[in-house]
């Protein structure tokens, strides 16, 4: 089942949920600032994802200049920033199996589905 991790409010995951809906594949939304991610759930997006933990980093967020940034942060240090603090999340990711494409733009969602 493709899987798209979503925040409604920002208008790219926005136009990678209407990409999914008029694909007409069957998909599952997950708001992941309402549903938390685990650190193991994140690390097996980036996984999918073939980066590392840091490229998935809004790092123009307020919370990462003010808390991180210009830190040594190793990958679990990162990992779990993103857990405390989900709105550094990048966004939308969309999963589709062993694949899965950050929504940047939001086009290279039909790469995958």
């Amino acid at each position: 089942m493709i899987k798209i991790y979503h925040n409604p409010r920002c208008s790219k995951s926005r136009q990678g949920l209407a990409i999914l809906e008029d694909s007409g594949k069957d998909f599952e939304t997950i708001k992941y600032l309402e549903e938390t991610l685990t650190a193991k759930q994140l690390e097996t997006i980036i996984s999918k994802l073939g980066i590392k933990p840091m490229d998935l980093i809004r790092k123009n967020e307020a919370i990462w200049k003010s808390d991180f940034k210009g830190k040594i942060l190793s990958d679990s240090d990162i990992i779990a920033a993103m857990v405390k603090h989900p709105k550094l999340i990048e966004r939308p990711i969309v999963v589709n199996g062993d694949k899965a494409v950050v929504g940047r733009p939001p086009e290279s969602i039909s790469d995958i589905i």
